[in-house]
C-alpha cells in the first residue's frame, strides 16, 4: 500500500489571513518545493506553525491530505483550489481516510513516519476561503486528512512515494477515528479501542480519556438514581 506525492509543501508563519476583520498569523498558505528537503522530528525544514498550543509538535509533524477530495470541494465551493489548498505538507494520491490506520508506519524517502490521528480542521481554513462552515463540513464528510509523527528523520524528495512498511494490528482507520471523535459513534467500545492503541496522539488520548470518564460518571449517577 502506497501513495504518490502530488506535491510536497512548506511555509513559515506569516500574517497572511484575515478572520473577523483581524489579521491571523498562520503557516497555512504553503507552497510546493522542487528539491529534496530535510524532514526532522518537528516537521520539514522551512515549515512551521503559528499556534504551537494546538498545532505542530511531534505528534503533528506532517499534515497529509488526499488529492482525491479536491474535485469534491471544487464542485461544492464552485472554485478552483490551489496547491496545498488545505494547508497540508503532503498532497497525496492513493491513500484516503478509509485506507489509513492510526499506527501505520510508512517510509518516505530516507525518513520513517507513523500515523497519529485525523487532522482537526480549525478556523484558519475558514479564514482562508471566507467560509466559516469549512471545519464542520470537513468533519461531516470525513475528508479531514491526517497527521504523521517522525520516527526516523531524513531527506524527502517531491517525487518520493509514501510506502507502507508496517500496518498497525488494531486497524483503526482514520475514518473510524473521525466517527468516534466527531460523531460519537461506536460508544464506549470505540473510545476504549482507540485508547488501547499506543500510537494515538497525546492530544486525542487526553480528549477521549476525559470523554470516557464522563460517560462512566454519568452511568454511575444513573445507577445510583435508580437505586435511591
Amino acid at each position: 500500500m502506497q501513495a504518490t506525492i502530488i506535491s510536497l509543501n512548506v511555509a513559515l508563519p506569516t500574517d497572511s489571513l484575515t478572520y473577523n476583520g483581524k489579521l491571523v498569523r498562520s503557516g497555512m498558505v504553503k507552497q510546493p518545493v522542487e528539491l529534496p528537503i530535510q524532514l526532522q522530528e518537528l516537521g520539514f525544514e522551512g515549515d512551521g506553525v503559528a499556534d504551537t498550543k494546538h498545532h505542530g509538535g511531534p505528534d503533528k509533524a506532517i499534515c497529509v491530505y488526499a488529492s482525491e477530495h479536491y474535485a469534491f470541494w471544487q464542485r461544492e465551493w464552485d472554485r478552483e483550489l490551489p496547491h496545498a489548498a488545505f494547508g497540508e505538507n503532503l498532497t497525496t494520491s492513493g491513500l484516503i481516510e478509509t485506507d489509513v490506520h492510526i499506527g501505520d508506519t510508512f517510509r518516505i524517502g530516507e525518513a520513517i513516519v507513523q500515523v497519529t490521528q485525523p487532522r482537526q480542521p480549525c478556523f484558519k481554513l475558514a479564514a482562508r476561503y471566507d467560509m466559516k462552515e469549512i471545519p464542520v463540513w470537513m468533519q461531516d464528510t470525513g475528508f479531514t486528512g491526517y497527521y504523521l509523527r517522525v520516527l526516523e528523520p531524513g531527506f524527502v524528495r517531491p517525487e518520493d512515494m509514501l510506502t507502507l512498511i508496517q500496518p498497525d494490528d488494531a486497524a483503526i482507520s482514520i475514518q473510524y477515528a473521525n466517527d468516534v471523535m466527531h460523531h460519537h459513534k461506536h460508544g464506549e467500545e470505540g473510545i476504549a479501542r482507540m485508547l488501547a492503541n499506543t500510537a494515538l496522539s497525546a492530544s486525542w488520548r487526553a480528549t477521549l480519556t476525559k470523554r470516557l470518564q464522563g460517560i462512566s460518571q454519568d452511568t454511575s449517577a444513573r445507577i445510583q438514581g435508580t437505586q435511591s
